[in-house]
């Protein structure tokens, strides 16, 4: 057996298709997000704009998360030392946890070293403590959650995309005595859209389903206190569980869940993604016990950041380029061909100082590969407005379609 050509042979499919990963070796500069140095390909760094990162309203930057780190850091030091049942257990953890619970008006909540751990984590444990749990799944569900429902074991039953009839049709057509979950995602990252969640509830509470509702885009960026779209509608009372990352909006690292206090414990005591995982650095949850308490208080990031995106879009739209339809922060411009995304990218980088990532397969369906933008607060129209020339620019040079 011939390992190696094995594996040569799986990374040139990738590079065939176009669609081989490449990681930008950069730097942001504290305090001045979305500025950053870049180091591919150059002789020292490289003055950046940032236009894709996930740290969506610069709170990773943010002078009061900045302080706090710095404090927890000079006062326990840096790693927690274990798992949080052997030694891992620090009073910051316990805090942040009080304060993700009344974010979403949730009697306990649990926190985890990723996103993609507290998501893969509980949707695995709760189905398997449900004998016979039928799992309805949101057909653009997070690879964390589909992950999860794998490792449940148990059935599955997959709704087209915010499809209420198709919803309804396969909850009918289950045993009604059954237990079920609907899992689904408030903000969608890669299309920008947002799922009915009222309605999915109505259809959760007709058919004696629980709800679990990933709100990793969300926790932050909506709602008078940062709670996500089941704050913004004040829904998250009706919600079985509620997913949230740490860092995103929040921007520092984490995931977590909210819920009542005996779904909480069941996670924490049978999960083996939270039971047998170092907990995150007390550094860490100093930082994001900041970030959550100020985005409680301050919304004006909220506003800044929603401002900035219906800027960008509007100006995408005047000068013809293929911006995709977006109700939220969102900014997804279709590019349909992996090749060219990724050429389009290298070119804003080498030449204008704009480092946007290609979305290819698996993250999106093949032809609706795409470049996806995340404008912040901090992003003035002078940068906009440049943005837009470049991309008019390299649209015209490489070929592309303009909009009349």
């Amino acid at each position: 057996m011939d390992y190696q050509r094995i594996f040569a042979q799986a990374i040139e499919r990738l590079h065939a298709e176009g669609r081989y990963r490449v990681f930008i070796d950069i730097l942001r500069n504290k305090g001045s997000f979305p500025n950053a140095r870049c180091f591919a390909g150059h002789n020292g760094p490289k003055p950046i704009t940032v236009w894709c990162s996930n740290d969506y309203l610069a709170m990773g930057q943010h002078p009061h998360v900045i302080a706090a780190m710095e404090e927890a850091l000079h006062d326990v030091g840096a790693g927690s030392g274990g798992t949080r049942n052997i030694g891992g257990n620090t009073h910051y953890h316990i805090e942040l946890e009080a304060e993700l619970a009344d974010l979403h008006g949730k009697e306990a909540a649990l926190i985890f070293t990723s996103g993609y751990i507290s998501n893969e984590a509980t949707l695995s444990t709760v189905a398997k403590l449900l004998p016979g749990c039928i799992i309805f799944s949101d057909e653009l569900n997070h690879a964390s959650m589909i992950a999860g429902i794998r490792n449940a074991g148990c059935e599955k039953k997959v709704f087209r995309h915010n499809d209420l009839a198709h919803l309804e049709e396969l909850l009918a057509a289950a045993p009604a005595d059954a237990p079920k979950m609907i899992a689904f995602e408030s903000v969608y990252s890669m299309d920008g859209d947002v799922a009915p969640i009222a309605e999915i509830c109505d259809l959760a509470d007709k058919y004696n389903a629980l709800t679990y509702l990933d709100e990793v885009h969300a926790v932050g960026m909506y709602g008078p206190r940062g709670g996500g779209i089941s704050d913004r509608e004040d829904l998250a009372h009706r919600l079985t569980i509620i997913e949230g990352t740490l860092g995103k909006a929040f921007g520092v690292m984490g995931g977590y869940i909210a819920a009542d206090r005996n779904i909480v414990d069941v996670v924490r005591s049978y999960a083996p993604g939270f039971i047998f995982t170092t907990s995150l650095s007390p550094v860490l949850v100093a930082g994001a016990l900041a970030s959550v308490r100020y985005l409680k208080a301050s919304s004006a990031e909220r506003e800044g950041q929603q401002a900035a995106a219906k800027m960008l879009k509007a100006l995408m739209a005047d000068a013809g380029l293929p911006v995709m339809p977006s109700t939220t922060h969102i900014v997804p411009l279709m590019v349909g061909d992996p090749v060219k995304a990724k050429r389009i990218s290298d070119i804003l980088l080498a030449e204008y100082g704009v480092y946007v990532q290609p979305i290819n397969y698996p993250t999106v369906p093949r032809g609706t590969e795409r470049l996806r933008f995340t404008p912040g607060p901090a992003h003035s129209e002078a940068m906009m407005r440049e943005l837009c020339t470049a991309l008019v620019e390299i649209w015209d040079r490489l070929e592309l379609r303009i909009a009349a």
